[in-house]
């Protein structure tokens, strides 16, 4: 009886950790930018050529890391939650639309237009503007602030995005004046997700 209690114990211990929910990378960060669809097939009517591996991608060039205006799939949390985000436009520094509201002594502020597109396969919730950090090439980081800015609308803070809808606006960041922003991360569910994508700025 102890030998077959035993065994089962050590069976339990040698499950996969996909069973705990572990199956997923965690902390990933993608830098590569959504490729365009009309660089994915031939055109009509012609046969793809086989081309030689070397010719296609020289091995001394490096990939493309995604900059201001390309797009990054990043997948969320629960099951089904994909997203396309596009960092749309970059504004340093971004203007207050009002008096009210403008940066602290020493500080200015930075803005990204960013749009949202939901390729999932369910609503996505959250609030976008959570998901947004910069950092400098000190590599000080930065979250997101509240602002309206002379740019145009900022992004919601309440999104409930249906799959296949967009969403569209500006995310605002304070930075120190000094700062030279390098670059910007997005990550899904307010910061949480295990994936992250990431955007060189200059």
């Amino acid at each position: 009886m102890r030998i077959r209690t035993a065994a089962l114990t050590a069976a339990i211990l040698c499950l996969p950790l996909t069973a705990c929910g572990g199956s997923k990378d965690d902390d990933s960060i993608s830098t590569k930018p959504k490729a365009e669809s009309s660089s994915q097939a031939a055109p009509t009517g012609e046969a793809a050529e086989p081309a030689d591996a070397a010719e296609t991608v020289p091995p001394s060039e490096k990939p493309k890391a995604a900059r201001i205006g390309d797009t990054i799939t990043l997948s969320g949390q629960d099951d089904g939650e994909k997203l396309d985000v596009t960092m749309e436009k970059w504004l340093d520094p971004a203007k207050s639309a009002d008096e009210f509201t403008t940066p602290a002594a020493g500080k200015r502020w930075v803005a990204v237009q960013i749009q949202l597109t939901n390729t999932g396969t369910t609503t996505y919730s959250d609030s976008p503007s959570n998901c947004v950090q910069a950092a400098d090439t000190d590599g000080q980081r930065f979250d997101s602030t509240f602002g309206d800015i002379t740019a145009g609308p900022q992004m919601t803070s309440d999104l409930k995005l249906p799959a296949g809808d967009k969403a569209l606006g500006w995310v605002v960041i304070e930075v120190p004046k000094a700062s030279k922003v390098a670059t910007l991360q997005f990550t899904m569910n307010s910061g949480f997700a295990d994936q992250t994508g990431q955007w060189k700025i200059g």
